[in-house]
């Protein structure tokens, strides 16, 4: 993606600079690539790249590899921070792009067989409770006292990153580090919602305002009325649909749910970062942060009627009002199709496709540089309470294998630090906008470019971000359990299974695995405890999660004004 590389010339520079640590690769690092777009002074900045380059002197021509799962900031890391790294330090890395299920796959293999596959991984703090009870990568806390002393960067402000609560176990301790971060968020069409004729139309159907929906019954009425609506007074040709989404059977769909769209229904506790002691996949957790069920007869709630309706509205709203191949796509399918200027509004929509939604010449985008698109909180479901999480928030972490030798884990937590450092982060945050530092965030840099970004500066220095968050601690293994959630969600979509089939199914699927894990007793005290199967009736009578059924999962639709809703955060 030559895109990123902003500069090929000093690219050049530094892969040319002997292997061996020094401040002059530094200082054309600093002058050509980072260029001033960073929150400290040059003089700070000199200041960490002296740190590297003193700190890297025992680990002189050692060769380290490191992987990620390929995002636009993962690309700009390993073809244009590792190498600049390399020269800077004589560390030599090799930064490996593969998919995010690889990435997963890797990193069970050397838990698995103890063989150092790569030296440090970014994978997605979803892993946190299978990290912190398998106890089998570095918690960072004890190594940035310890082994990892002298190559900590005295510099790195933990407090300014906005992710560390993902990160951190129930004892307290820190597992990984933010590299980056994404929400899934609300977008729509800023235009077409602003248009007198949509406005006036929708008001005379629907009777309460064309608006951001708060709710999901705003959602759905927003989505029928502009599925199949004729929109050539904007200019807009081709059919139009009320809703994006995807249902094929792979293991993205299971990212669609286990990704929060449960608790945005409502099927968890009040908690955050996550419910408690229900969490977002339905599995409850005791006094002592052990699993104790995933179904309702256990105390669970992944086959709750809050998970039915939150899987029946998804399947519902994406055989009506989505493009009929939207059914037979995967994530990575369906992510540009909102850009191709014919969808009103997508409930489920990550941040990291930013970047590719604000081209020049995409049909949702102005001549001026500014988008036709916002994005804004989700809306929620029925069952959803005041105090519960509303959305998801990927956090990709740096990760340190207690099975990776010493000296290879101190020198990838080099390059870790280096990549996340206040020196780079801004002009890091400026190519792949996925924030995890707060300097950053309330930079000058993102104040100016904010109004081309689609609501995305406005959403991260608000106070609404605090309810999107990644999968938390209640969940024993992710790889294991993960993967049942796409195969079990696959039936309902496809129709083999009702929603509640399906959901019966997963959530034994679940308590099966925990079973095991109980039984074999890999995790210590740290793992499964299951509670006995009781009728469902008593967890659905008890106050929290498990809800009982509603009557009615129909509430009253509520929209809100984007522009009075953004002034709501700044005041």
């Amino acid at each position: 993606m030559n895109r990123l590389l902003t500069s090929t010339t000093a690219l050049s520079l530094l892969v040319m600079t002997p292997v061996f640590a020094d401040m002059e690769a530094a200082n054309a690092f600093l002058d050509n690539e980072i260029d001033g777009l960073s929150v400290l002074t040059r003089e700070e900045q000199e200041a960490e790249m002296q740190f590297f380059v003193d700190a890297a002197q025992p680990f002189q021509g050692m060769e380290i590899k490191v992987v990620s799962e390929t995002i636009t900031t993962h690309e700009y890391e390993s073809q244009v921070l590792a190498p600049a790294f390399s020269a800077i330090t004589g560390i030599q890395v090799t930064h490996d792009l593969i998919g995010e299920g690889d990435v997963v796959e890797k990193l069970q293999t050397q838990m698995q067989s103890g063989e150092n596959i790569y030296d440090a991984y970014v994978n997605d703090s979803d892993l946190i409770g299978t990290h912190w009870r398998y106890q089998q990568v570095r918690n960072l806390t004890d190594w940035m006292a310890g082994e990892g002393a002298e190559v900590t960067l005295p510099t790195l402000d933990l407090p300014d990153f906005i992710g560390l609560k993902f990160v951190t176990g129930p004892d307290g301790k820190l597992y990984q580090l933010p590299d980056q971060q994404f929400a899934n968020l609300y977008w729509f069409r800023y235009d077409w919602f602003n248009d007198e004729k949509n406005k006036a139309d929708f008001k005379e159907a629907y009777g309460y305002d064309l608006g951001v929906p708060v709710n999901w019954s705003a959602y759905e009425d927003i989505a029928e009325f502009f599925t199949g609506r004729d929109l050539s007074h904007l200019g807009v040709e081709g059919e139009v649909f009320g809703n994006m989404d995807y249902g094929k059977k792979d293991p993205s769909l299971g990212w669609r749910y286990t990704d929060a769209w449960m608790s945005m229904a409502g099927m968890g506790d009040v908690g955050e970062p996550n419910g408690l002691p229900v969490d977002e996949w339905g599995i409850r957790v005791n006094e002592n942060s052990q699993p104790v069920g995933s179904c309702v007869a256990r105390g669970g709630a992944t086959n709750s009627p809050a998970a039915v309706y939150a899987v029946t509205k998804a399947i519902e709203w994406l055989q009506k009002y989505s493009p009929p191949a939207a059914a037979g796509m995967t994530f990575s399918e369906a992510g540009p199709i909102p850009a191709q200027g014919n969808i009103a509004q997508q409930m489920f929509w990550y941040t990291a496709f930013t970047a590719a939604t604000v081209e020049p010449d995409l049909p949702v985008m102005n001549e001026d540089g500014t988008p036709k698109w916002r994005m804004a909180p989700s809306p929620h479901g029925v069952y959803w309470q005041e105090g519960t999480k509303i959305g998801y928030q990927d956090a990709g972490s740096w990760t340190l294998m207690e099975s990776t030798p010493v000296d290879r884990a101190q020198a990838a937590w080099l390059y870790a630090q280096f990549v996340t450092s206040k020196t780079v982060d801004l002009k890091k945050s400026a190519v792949g906008l996925t924030f995890i530092r707060e300097s950053t965030i309330d930079s000058d840099y993102f104040t100016e470019r904010a109004p081309r970004l689609g609501g995305l500066v406005e959403f991260y220095r608000s106070p609404a971000r605090v309810q999107w968050s990644p999968t938390g601690t209640n969940v024993p293994d992710y790889p294991k359990l993960a993967q049942l959630w796409w195969q079990n969600i696959g039936d309902a979509m496809s129709g083999a299974k009702t929603p509640q089939e399906a959901l019966d199914a997963l959530c034994a699927d679940q308590e099966r695995v925990m079973e095991r894990l109980e039984r074999a007793g890999v995790q210590g005290d740290l793992g499964p405890v299951m509670n006995e199967p009781q009728d469902p009736e008593v967890w659905l009578s008890q106050p929290g999660s498990p809800k009982a059924k509603l009557e009615n999962e129909e509430e009253e639709p509520v929209t809100v004004s984007y522009d009075e809703l953004i002034q709501s955060w700044q005041n």
